[in-house]
């Protein structure tokens, strides 16, 4: 009996360093026929410290190995499991630090470039009043545009990498975590109710929707570009939505387990057989668990003082307007009576996250609720940095 051959391949790109002496990389697993459709680009950790992120995809690199040996894969999946390996060496005084780059201090997931502008000039004379040839062309001149800019650093050159490969794809999922966590989601409006599958399938307590967070994140650099090419060309020239871009944030930094991880890529792989890519039959979808509401529902309760931490409710509490989330303990104040400040929720609906480390100072988040109805001061920026 001959043996099936496999389609997998795995690959190292090498990142422009910035320091004498050093080389680093970004490791690519791809299934399926280049180019094949439809096409998904799933990364973890691009803050380097969110471990749960790695490890669902850990796990989805076995079920996958095992769907390749079966002659199942039938798109084309490319699988970043590590996608900031600069964050990954970043430790200081024993503690990792993957958030920020800390050279130049910024957010890994914050600036990346709108390529909307670049690619509309340069498609402006190709396009027609075929949606599917549009896209197309749109796809073409994307990944154009991205192979004609040189990174100046390696930040910059990590962000190149990534964005060659995300940038033609059908599916963007931009794997994360939080601090502490319920399973939640960050998607574009354009794409609810249409993503319910991905929110269903990988348990999210909380979808949240804005086209904007202010933050320039990574997936919104793949989803909106067709948004706002649909707006400048107007109906004569169809420009769908085609790519489906998420943050996935797999609940809390300690939440790490093979268990969990093993049910996270088992979530992912059903999405994926769902969508087209995955040969077999996915079952009955699970019951949608969250809402989706407006990003600018979602109550940022933040320290209204500088000391301990201390949380009057455990995740997954529904608040009332008023009720009391924390209170933040002065431990040098001459009263112990008088040593409480009280943080509380400015909206109705669920507690999902809540910061880990229990030493604050003012004005730093500590919690998130997910509301109804869209907050008055929710306004501007919509991402804490």
């Amino acid at each position: 009996m001959s043996r099936r051959t496999t389609t997998k391949t795995t690959t190292r790109l090498p990142l422009s360093h910035s320091d004498v002496g050093t080389s680093r990389g970004v490791v690519v697993h791809r299934y399926g026929a280049p180019e094949a459709r439809p096409k998904a680009y799933l990364q973890a950790s691009l803050h380097a410290d969110e471990t749960p992120a790695m490890m669902a995809l850990h796990h989805l690199q076995r079920l996958l190995d095992e769907a390749d040996a079966a002659g199942r894969i039938q798109g084309e999946i490319v699988i970043v499991p590590a996608a900031n390996p600069i964050g990954l060496g970043q430790h200081v005084s024993g503690m990792h630090l993957g958030r920020y780059e800390l050279s130049s201090g910024g957010n890994f997931n914050r600036g990346w470039p709108d390529l909307a502008e670049a690619v509309g000039d340069r498609v402006a004379d190709a396009l027609a009043d075929d949606a599917a040839g549009n896209v197309d062309v749109i796809r073409a001149a994307m990944r154009a545009v991205l192979a004609e800019r040189q990174a100046r650093d390696e930040p910059g050159s990590l962000r190149l990498t990534l964005a060659r490969l995300a940038c033609d794809a059908d599916f963007v999922l931009d794997l994360h975590c939080d601090d502490e966590a319920l399973m939640h989601l960050y998607l574009i409006p354009q794409h609810w109710p249409e993503a319910r599958d991905l929110a269903a399938e990988i348990g999210s307590r909380a979808t949240m929707l804005t086209e904007d967070s202010g933050g320039s994140s990574f997936d919104e650099a793949f989803s909106m570009p067709w948004v706002k090419l649909a707006r400048r060309f107007g109906p004569d020239r169809p420009i769908p939505p085609v790519c489906i871009a998420a943050t996935v944030e797999y609940r809390g930094q300690p939440d790490v387990s093979d268990e969990l991880g093993k049910t996270d890529a088992r979530g992912l792989f059903r999405f994926l057989q769902r969508r087209g890519l995955i040969a077999g039959d996915p079952g009955k979808l699970p019951q949608l668990q969250g809402e989706a509401v407006d990003l600018r529902a979602v109550d940022v309760v933040k320290a209204p003082a500088a000391g301990i931490l201390v949380y009057a409710v455990p995740l997954g509490t529904e608040m009332r307007k008023g009720d009391l989330v924390a209170e933040i303990i002065d431990p040098m104040a001459e009263d112990p009576n008088a040593a409480r400040v009280p943080a509380l929720s400015a909206a109705d609906g669920l507690l999902f996250t809540r910061r880990m480390l229990k030493l604050v100072r003012a004005g730093e988040q500590i919690a998130k609720v997910i509301g109804r109805e869209i907050l008055p001061h929710r306004t501007g920026k919509l991402l804490e940095d």
